[in-house]
């Protein structure tokens, strides 16, 4: 229970009444943004348009079997394999069939995706692929050029308006539907000033994931889990919030977020030793290097708690040529007084990606009248428990256009909603939380439910989130604790391991846990009181049978 607050506040009203608003201005929102014009859309970002999101930072490239020998049927069955036997066949299929179609959407809005001399694309191979499937630029430059071609196009749209410096805190709802969004705008102090009412007839979250609710994440600081909580909170069903992957070498160099050595490094045939320079990874998983993610991310946890260490040892793989094939990490390693042709680099997994998220269907519809969703904010069931390398940008593409092809169809009716006023609760007061608090939040998240976890851990960490919850007096702070508790709740009541979700005290996969988690805020809330309760010493199997 969110403590009362004296001082709270009621929202002004954007002076437009908007056919479509757009939460986050990333790849899933801006391509689905150009997908809907010519038909008015608001992008309502809380960063500058283009900036902010992880898609930006993404290395590796866009997954698409668009080679002679490779085949949508291999690409989903990569997809099945890597997702520990939970992912939607049948939503995976749908991804993996529209990718040759989104790339060429891609280089019509002018991504310069590598390609030969011969002017096809070049692809590289990452773990767990059967074949070379991934479309690069410039080696590690992927997100970074497909952002700023779309900014360019978006820019470019008359159809679209870009409202930024607006923070999202909570969906608006009238008679049972989406009617708007909630927002506040950012002051130059980057402090949270008035809150703002954005009415609108269709609202799409494309808002992102939730790594920075961790300590150590690649994720920039708005991947707080915002647009999953205000659909939680609006009553939508949550699904996987338990898996989360865990990138297995993030630079280990003191940074926030940490900078992230793409796993096409380890493609290019790159390893990674322990502090006496001894190949760890050969005996985990006859992949090696290559093994799937959260292999590597658990192997490399191991080797860093034990005092062994972890390093990428690019020397012999890439050597004189890193600088050119790939730049970024390159620039990453100089910054830390590292060169990557003479020094290994030191690693250490970090919170990536987030499997889990809003629930959404093919047409990425959510379980709110009204609310669309695309992205990392989603569940579609094309990632199971543990994402396929450069499945992410090839996602958003995908469903952001299913996203905009539903809209469409839907808005060709007759407006006929009338707009309400705000009649819903005062709002907490433009107050920002104290850091220690969000410290502690994301210390906890990394201590307890972080690469590995146990019941112990999990019931430690609910019950900081419900104390921390007593103190809050940000909306944002607010959103962040309902994600983590989402999160917490779903791996307690998972009594298995599973891809990305690894529970120490339960290891081994169960045949009986071989389906996805669907679940709501009021089943968590329920859920942590009979954990914390005074007499919950037993396993959350004996407390509950029922599957969620």
């Amino acid at each position: 229970m969110i403590a009362s607050i004296p001082n709270t506040t009621r929202p002004a009203r954007w002076p437009h009444n908007d056919d479509v608003i757009i939460v986050g201005g990333g790849l899933a929102g801006l391509f689905c943004a150009l997908k809907l014009a010519p038909i008015p859309v608001t992008v309502l970002s809380a960063a500058p348009i283009g900036e902010g999101s992880s898609s930006v930072w993404a290395q590796g490239g866009i997954a698409a079997a668009v080679s002679e020998g490779d085949s949508v049927e291999a690409h989903v069955a990569d997809t099945l394999k890597a997702g520990a036997g939970i992912v939607d066949e049948e939503i995976a299929t749908l991804m993996s069939s529209h990718a040759a179609d989104r790339i060429l959407d891609l280089l019509e809005v002018g991504v310069p995706f590598d390609k030969d001399l011969e002017g096809k694309l070049l692809l590289s191979r990452e773990a767990a692929h059967s074949t070379h499937r991934i479309v690069r630029v410039s080696g590690d430059r992927a997100g970074a050029a497909i952002m700023e071609a779309l900014k360019r196009r978006v820019l470019g749209t008359r159809s679209i308006r870009l409202v930024s410096g607006y923070q999202a805190e909570s969906l608006h709802m009238g008679e049972g539907h989406v009617v708007g969004v909630i927002a506040r705008r950012r002051s130059d102090e980057n402090r949270l000033s008035e809150a703002v009412l954005f009415p609108a007839r269709t609202v799409v979250l494309a808002s992102g994931g939730v790594g920075h609710l961790y300590k150590v994440t690649t994720n920039p600081s708005e991947a707080n889990g915002d647009g999953m909580a205000m659909a939680a909170r609006a009553g939508a069903m949550i699904a996987d919030p338990e898996f989360v992957q865990f990138h297995p070498t993030a630079l280990d160099v003191d940074k926030d977020p940490a900078p992230l050595a793409t796993e096409a490094l380890r493609g290019h045939g790159a390893y990674l030793i322990d502090r006496d320079g001894k190949r760890f990874m050969l005996e985990e998983h006859e992949d090696a290097e290559l093994a799937p993610r959260d292999i590597v991310a658990r192997a490399i946890h191991r080797q860093v708690i034990s005092g062994n260490g972890a390093f990428l040892d690019c020397r012999e793989a890439v050597g004189k040529h890193f600088a050119r094939d790939f730049p970024t990490v390159h620039g990453y390693a100089v910054d830390a007084d590292l060169d990557p042709m003479t020094d290994p680099l030191p690693v250490v997994p970090a919170a990536h990606y987030h499997m889990g998220g809003v629930l959404t269907d093919a047409r990425g519809r959510t379980s709110l009248d009204g609310l669309w969703a695309a992205g990392e904010v989603t569940s579609t069931g094309a990632h199971g428990a543990n994402r396929l390398a450069s499945n992410s940008l090839l996602e958003a593409v995908v469903f952001a256009s299913c996203v905009a092809e539903d809209i469409n169809g839907q808005l060709h009716a007759s407006n006929i909603v009338k707009w309400p006023e705000y009649d819903g609760e005062d709002l907490l007061p433009d107050q920002v939380q104290p850091s220690e608090d969000v410290d502690l939040l994301r210390k906890t998240m990394s201590l307890y439910v972080g690469v590995e976890r146990n019941a112990e851990g999990l019931k430690e960490a609910l019950q900081v989130f419900v104390d921390l919850e007593k103190k809050a007096v940000s909306q944002s702070f607010v959103n962040q604790l309902t994600v983590a508790k989402m999160i917490a709740v779903a791996a307690w009541l998972r009594q298995e391991s599973r891809g990305g979700h690894y529970r120490m005290d339960f290891p081994n996969s169960e045949a009986n846990w071989q389906h996805r988690t669907f679940i709501n805020l009021r089943q968590v809330d329920e859920a942590i009181a009979d954990i914390l309760a005074p007499s919950s010493l037993s396993t959350p199997a004996q407390k509950s049978k029922k599957r969620v």
